[in-house]
């Protein structure tokens, strides 16, 4: 029987609120929306998949408090997770999924009480059991000479898992290039046009931890049961199975029934198989059968269209001197660049002050690692055009005049010096220039410090400035 689902929530809340701070009840309970209760199950509805995934990870024992001393010791509570926010046009959508405490509510913490995560698959827990970040997909997925090769061999997959010759597909790169990105769109480009596919994402870390829980529960069998049904395993960071014998030869047993069997598997590493140390031989080997792609730092190109991408899914403007600001001046990883734009969005609005190039220069100071020196390529700049007394601005035009060209050539090359910018990177500061540009002031620098003495002493004079500032 259907009772008011409010009334209940607002009963739990009151009960919450005993046991969490202010500040936690208003950011974590809130923003819930009660959707219906019925047969002892009340149904929330929650804005996020993170929001839920950290419900339960906090909260879980707050919630059975909660729930059972409102609706009795058969309560059990489900959550309504919003993926998709919808638009004027549609709706939003959600999925359903349950409190994975809720096996828990009654056991007392008893051994035979034991709930296994390795259930058998059934149409209505995929979802849940894939562990797939909806956001990431091969449109989120901005391709460019860094990813070329991963990205078309990882559609290729999508298209055809299990069936073409990568498989394994390894993809390795370092930290923050879109790794996960790009495996977790694999998985769901083929949930979304093969649902029967079984579809599991996992970190080796989690990997690792499920089977030290199942290994403490005599549920081995279980565990290796669930990874055999496993139609497309996706592993990631596969690195850190490293020194862990006992899950590799696991991995190793699961690895080669999938195989065996047509299923595709997927991996990711910070290097590829031959440089991968702590894993047994017979694991390498069978890394080496597919195919392995790299994924590199993502070029000046693809950096500006991650940034308009992310911008244009946020809704937010950001001007087009500010973008290649941007992109020239992080140069690392993806990751690094997503962080500088939350930062850059976040002082604009907090501050109430508008988006520009001057905020984005302020922003960058805490972050990238040779601007929070204070000898970043503006300082350099500046203090080259004041020893030399030139205009700054000048030596980003064109202007070829004798003292200008010296005091630009100048900063060039301390700015190599100083900075860890690309040689492109400086030559967009010194007004568009190419980096062979660079290269020649570099070298007509040192040409002229060996023949001009005098003018080898303005040089290590202005060096001592700028060392003073790093210091």
């Amino acid at each position: 029987m259907e009772i008011d689902s409010e009334t209940v929530w607002s009963d739990c809340l009151r009960v919450i609120k005993e046991s969490v701070a202010e500040q936690s009840f208003n950011t974590w309970f809130e923003p819930i929306v009660p959707m219906k209760c019925d047969n002892n199950v009340l149904t929330i509805q929650v804005p996020s998949q993170f929001f839920y995934e950290w419900l339960e990870e906090h909260y879980v024992q707050i919630l059975k408090k909660a729930i059972t001393s409102v609706m009795g010791p058969k309560a059990r509570l489900e959550y309504s997770v919003i993926v998709d926010k919808g638009n004027g046009n549609s709706a939003p959508l959600s999925v359903k999924l349950p409190n994975s405490g809720s096996g828990r509510f009654n056991s007392g913490n008893r051994k035979d009480d034991y709930v296994s995560p390795f259930q058998l698959k059934s149409v209505e827990n995929l979802y849940q059991q894939s562990q797939l970040n909806p956001n990431y997909t091969f449109d989120t997925y901005i391709e460019g000479d860094c990813n070329r090769l991963a990205r078309s061999a990882g559609f290729a997959v999508a298209q055809k898992p299990g069936i073409t010759s990568f498989n394994p597909l390894m993809l390795y790169g370092g930290v923050g290039l879109g790794k996960t990105h790009l495996v977790q769109s694999i998985g769901n480009e083929i949930k979304n046009n093969l649902s029967d596919r079984f579809v599991l994402y996992v970190s080796s870390e989690k990997f690792t931890n499920q089977f030290i829980d199942a290994l403490k529960n005599n549920k081995i069998q279980e565990f290796q049961n669930f990874y055999m049904q496993v139609d497309v395993l996706i592993i990631d960071d596969v690195q850190f199975l490293a020194g862990k014998e006992r899950t590799q030869e696991i991995f190793f047993h699961i690895f080669n029934h999938l195989h065996q069997a047509g299923k595709q598997i997927i991996m990711t590493s910070d290097c590829p198989p031959r440089d991968l140390k702590g894993l047994e031989e017979r694991l390498l080997s069978r890394f080496k059968w597919g195919l392995t792609a790299d994924l590199q730092q993502p070029d000046y190109e693809t950096r500006v269209a991650i940034i308009q991408r992310k911008m244009q899914a946020d809704g937010i403007y950001i001007p087009d001197n500010v973008v290649e600001y941007l992109a020239y001046s992080v140069d690392t990883n993806v990751r690094e660049l997503e962080g500088v734009l939350i930062s850059l969005i976040a002082h604009a609005s907090l501050s109430r002050v508008e988006l520009d190039l001057e905020l984005a220069k302020q922003t960058l100071k805490n972050i990238v690692h040779d601007i929070e020196t204070e000898v970043g390529i503006d300082y350099i700049q500046k203090t080259v055009s004041e020893y030399f007394k030139v205009d700054v601005e000048l030596l980003k035009d064109k202007i070829r005049k004798k003292e200008i060209v010296i005091a630009r050539q100048v900063a060039m090359y301390f700015s190599k010096e100083y900075t860890n910018h690309s040689l492109k990177a400086i030559g967009y500061h010194f007004g568009g220039r190419d980096h062979s540009t660079v290269i020649h002031a570099v070298q007509s620098v040192n040409d002229m410090m060996d023949v001009d003495s005098n003018f080898k002493s303005q040089v290590e004079e202005l060096k001592k400035k700028l060392k003073m500032r790093a210091v």
